[in-house]
């Protein structure tokens, strides 16, 4: 598929807004490693392929493992993910595909059990944000294959 418009080209202070966003969550103090998981798990759910490219690159540069990565998309059956990582899934997959949908009181206490106020906050601040690039990507169609590891530090 051809790039339909170059978004940040497009309108720079629009995305140097996401950019703040996004630099806040890589500063929260959250574990890079879990943080990749999750945009990995978002991206899949909508289908994002930049942005699928992007995450297993960086993942995989910041030593995440080939199995793990690979095995995301079952990570309920995969025995491979710490319970903070499970929850922090499942937090995802919820306010990925929230329309239609409340989060649950047993999803919240689950994630209260492994994440402090903030560190929730963070999280879904995170989660909101790789759907924001998501979405993006998906619309104006960025090219996927051509990421290189850090190329947006």
């Amino acid at each position: 598929m051809e790039q339909r418009l170059d978004h940040a080209r497009t309108s720079p202070a629009g995305f140097r807004a996401m950019y703040g966003l996004q630099q806040h969550v890589d500063t929260s103090g959250l574990e890079h490693s879990l943080l990749e998981l999750v945009k990995m798990r978002a991206s899949q759910i909508n289908g994002c392929a930049f942005c699928l490219d992007m995450h297993s690159k960086d993942a995989r540069a910041a030593g995440e493992t080939e199995q793990r990565l690979y095995l995301l998309n079952a990570w309920r059956e995969a025995p491979f993910y710490t319970p903070r990582e499970r929850a922090a899934l499942a937090w995802t997959e919820q306010l990925t595909s929230i329309a239609g949908q409340e989060v649950s009181d047993a999803l919240y206490a689950e994630a209260r059990q492994h994440f402090s106020e903030q560190e929730l906050v963070d999280l879904s601040l995170a989660i909101i944000a790789i759907n924001g690039w998501n979405r993006l990507s998906i619309a104006f169609r960025t090219e996927a294959g051509t990421y290189q590891p850090g190329a947006y530090k």
